[in-house]
C-alpha cells in the first residue's frame, strides 16, 4: 500500500507492509523532522523583482512553507512594487520577520493563499509578526482588543487601531495611520507619519511629531509652561511670493526688489500666522498684495524703505477668500 501525507504539514503516512527494513529511516526523514521543522523551524527567503514569490511545498520533504519562522531578504520596488509571498492553502501559523529593503513605504510584501485575502507583513530587521492561514485566507493574528501597556519603545509597521486605553512608557514610533478609541498615554517621544486620530484624552511626555494630519474630537489643553514651538518658513524672493499654508504658518522673506504677496495656497478658514517682510541691504522695495489680503480701511500698508528693515505682517483667515492683516512696521 503507497505511503499517502498528512493534510496540513505534508508528513508521511506509511501504507502497511511499506519500506520492509528501511521503514524508521522514512519515519526519521518524512516524519519526525518535518514536524521539527513545522514546530521550530527557521529558514531565509530571498526574493527579487518578481511579482509572486511560492514557497515551496513538499510532501514528505523539506520545503518553505513548513517552516514555523520564515525571514524574508531581498529588495523590492524595481519591476515589482509589490510582492505576494504565495503560502499553501493548508491551515498553519506563522512568524514572518520581513527585512527586505525598499524604495518607498507603499512597496509591500503581503502573504497570502493564491488568489485570496492576504495581510501586509510590517518591514522591521528585529520584529516578527504572527500571521494565521485558515486554509484559504491569511490574516494577522497580532490583536490588541483591550489595555496595552508597553513598558519599552513600541514600533508598529502598519495601520494601528486600538479600541481600548494605550500606555507606552517609552517611545512610539508608527509608520501608517493611528486611530485610538480611549486614552493614550506615550512617555516618550510619539512620532507618526500617518494620520492620527484621537477620540479622546492624549498625554504626550516627550516630544510629539506628527508628519501629517492629526485630528483631536476633544479640546486640546496645555500644562502652564508648556509652551508650543512653530518653524519659521524662509520663502525663496520671488516677483511673486506665495505663503502655502498646509506647510506652515510663520514665514519669512528677504525682499531683492518690489515685490507682490500673492494669494496664500491651501487655506483654512480661522488658520493664523504672520509673515516677516525684510527689506535687503539695498532697501527702498515695495510690496503689493493680492486682493484676498484685507486691510482697515481698505488701505493697504507700506513697508518700512530703510536697507535692513524688519516689518511683520499678521494675518487671519476669515474665509477662502478673505485674508484679514495688519502690519506692524520697522521692528528694532
Amino acid at each position: 500500500m503507497a505511503s499517502t501525507y498528512t493534510t496540513n504539514l505534508r508528513l508521511t503516512k506509511q501504507g502497511d507492509g511499506d519500506n520492509p527494513n528501511s521503514w524508521g529511516q522514512v519515519l526519521n526523514d518524512g516524519v519526525i523532522s518535518l514536524a521539527d521543522q513545522a514546530i521550530a523551524g527557521y529558514t531565509e527567503v530571498s526574493i527579487g523583482s518578481a511579482a509572486t514569490v511560492n514557497l515551496t511545498a513538499n510532501d514528505g520533504a523539506d520545503d518553505q512553507s513548513r517552516n514555523a519562522f520564515l525571514k524574508i531578504t531581498g529588495s523590492i520596488g524595481t519591476a515589482a512594487t509589490s510582492i505576494f509571498l504565495v503560502i499553501p492553502n493548508k491551515s498553519k501559523s506563522y512568524s514572518v520577520l520581513n527585512a527586505v529593503s525598499a524604495n518607498a513605504d507603499s512597496n509591500v510584501v503581503m502573504m497570502r493563499v493564491a488568489g485570496n485575502t492576504g495581510v501586509t507583513i510590517g518591514r522591521s530587521t528585529t520584529t516578527f509578526q504572527h500571521v494565521v492561514c485558515d486554509g484559504a485566507s491569511v490574516r494577522s493574528a497580532n490583536l490588541l482588543p483591550n489595555n496595552v501597556c508597553v513598558a519599552d519603545n513600541l514600533f508598529v509597521g502598519n495601520n494601528l487601531k486600538v479600541e481600548g486605553v494605550v500606555t507606552v512608557s517609552g517611545a512610539a514610533t508608527f509608520k501608517n495611520d493611528v486611530s485610538v478609541s480611549g486614552n493614550l498615554a506615550v512617555g516618550g517621544t510619539f512620532i507618526t507619519a500617518g494620520a492620527a486620530r484621537f477620540d479622546s484624552t492624549v498625554t504626550v511626555s516627550g516630544a510629539q511629531v506628527n508628519k501629517t494630519t492629526t485630528r483631536f474630537e476633544g479640546a486640546v489643553s496645555l500644562a502652564s509652561g508648556a509652551p508650543v514651538h512653530q518653524i519659521i518658513t524662509t520663502i525663496a524672493d520671488a516677483a511673486s511670493i506665495v505663503m502655502n499654508m498646509a506647510t506652515n504658518n510663520q514665514f519669512l522673506v528677504t525682499l531683492g526688489g518690489d515685490r507682490t504677496l500673492a494669494a496664500p495656497t491651501n487655506l483654512t478658514t480661522g488658520q493664523t500666522g504672520h509673515i516677516y517682510c525684510i527689506q535687503n541691504s539695498g532697501g527702498g522695495h515695495t510690496l503689493g498684495y493680492n486682493s484676498v489680503f484685507q486691510f482697515a480701511g481698505g488701505s493697504d500698508p507700506v513697508l518700512t524703505a530703510a536697507g535692513g528693515s524688519v516689518d511683520l505682517l499678521v494675518f487671519s483667515v476669515r474665509a477662502s477668500d478673505k485674508v484679514d492683516a495688519v502690519m506692524v512696521n520697522d521692528l528694532k
